[in-house]
């Protein structure tokens, strides 16, 4: 079975190839990128107008499932994935049970496997039950699957509980993905420090807070050569520790997110809780910070942090909604229209960052489009505008700080191991 799709501009950071071309697809795999011609087409795809690249890969997202099924299950996590384009997730650990025993890992991998439309790898605890005082099995649990280990939401306070799990990490050569906040700093804060927390009357989460516990674990890594992946990153301060260390070789790389490449605590104006994430959305010299790293190629990875919320858990004071952003679904739109439309990183830059350099962190065989690898393809409309609506999301968080906004760029098409599996208006 041999289908083409035709005249796209195609990506493929993996091998350096840009260009108009064809993607061949046999049986699922990638046969050949270039003008196919003189063999048996069973189906032709026209791609005219669109740009191809590979499947993007999501390594920090939540799908509330086991525990919280009234947030987001398996099926509606990895359908609003395809639709943003994701064929590749890896999904955290702060579920009911905890991502810290084997059954849990086979949960989710056997419900994975049944919607069969995504690749969907579990991330384990770094202690038993995200509490900070045990460390998991992770040789377990990397046996039964785990590609990474993370508190997720959690930071390791204890320092030497972190040094033994690096040491662990790294004879099990497996990054340690770090929420990084000083939970004595940030105490009780809902919102970033700063005037408009001020103006509001709450409670602020400083800086220092991200950047202070980032320098600490840089430091305990600097003892072993584990692979430490900070989650997030959000703060100028936290940038100017990371670049250090990567200037030092120690083998620390780091995510940002879509929300904290594009937005401002400005959105929480009007106590908007669909603004609220932790770590918060941050000031204009932040963002700044944050755009300056990516135009010197120092960000290793965009990472959704997809964290969908029922509207009760949102629909509430400041202080008691939940932090997270649903967020699958506008990635790449936000990416092209905060990132590439200003010139800050060109188109290839931004589809490796969420392809191929974000499957390298974690060590996974995707985000690529070589020859004999699965047809994991995107097919994307850099030039479409739309505005966000939320309530036609697919995920059950219909909770963004987009809704309303115009961005500019559309998946129109997902292909997984060379089924179709979203097709815009379809």
């Amino acid at each position: 079975m041999r289908k083409v799709i035709r005249n796209a501009y195609v990506i493929s950071p993996s091998n350096n190839f840009e260009g108009f071309a064809d993607i061949s697809i046999v049986d699922g795999f990638i046969e050949m990128i270039g003008d196919v011609n003189g063999v048996e087409i069973d189906e032709e795809i026209d791609a005219t107008g669109l740009i191809a690249t590979p499947g993007f890969v999501d390594i920090h997202a939540h799908l509330r499932d086991p525990g919280f099924t009234h947030k987001e299950t398996i099926e509606t996590g990895l359908k609003a994935a395809v639709k943003g384009g994701f064929t590749t997730v890896c999904c955290m650990p702060n579920t009911n049970p905890t991502i810290d025993n084997v059954q849990t890992v086979e949960y989710i991998k056997r419900k994975a496997e049944r919607v069969g439309i995504c690749d969907l790898y579990p991330i384990g605890t770094i202690t038993k039950g995200e509490k900070g005082e045990e460390l998991s099995d992770m040789r377990t649990l990397k046996e039964a699957g785990c590609v990474a280990f993370s508190d997720d939401g959690r930071p390791v306070m204890n320092a030497e509980i972190l040094r033994k799990a690096l040491i662990y990490a790294e004879d099990l050569n497996v990054p340690l993905s770090l929420h990084e906040e000083d939970l004595n700093i940030s105490g009780d804060g809902v919102v970033n420090d700063g005037k408009i927390a001020f103006e509001l009357g709450l409670k602020g989460i400083p800086n220092v807070s991200e950047s202070s516990i980032i320098a600490r674990d840089v430091e305990i890594a600097k003892s072993t050569k584990a692979h430490l992946h900070i989650c997030h990153v959000s703060t100028k301060e936290a940038i100017e520790v990371l670049k250090k260390a990567k200037m030092d070789n120690v083998n620390v790389t780091f995510e940002v997110t879509p929300h904290h490449l594009s937005l401002t605590d400005e959105e929480i104006k009007g106590y908007n809780t669909f603004a609220k994430v932790n770590p918060p959305l941050r000031s204009e010299d932040d963002l700044k910070a944050v755009h300056a790293a990516f135009s010197s190629g120092f960000v290793d990875a965009i990472a959704t942090d997809h964290a969908p919320h029922d509207e009760e858990s949102k629909r509430c004071t400041m202080q008691k909604a939940a932090f997270g952003i649903s967020g699958f679904e506008t990635a790449f739109a936000v990416v092209n229209t905060y990132l590439v439309e200003t010139g800050i990183i060109g188109l290839a830059e931004a589809i490796s960052l969420m392809t191929m350099k974000p499957a390298k962190v974690f060590n996974l065989n995707a985000g690529t489009l070589n020859e004999g690898q699965p047809a994991n393809v995107v097919l994307l409309d850099k030039k479409a505008e739309w505005v966000v609506d939320r309530f036609s999301f697919v995920s059950k968080g219909k909770n963004t700080p987009f809704h309303g906004k115009k961005l500019k760029g559309k998946v129109v098409k997902t292909f997984y191991r060379g089924n179709l599996v979203y097709s815009e208006g379809e």
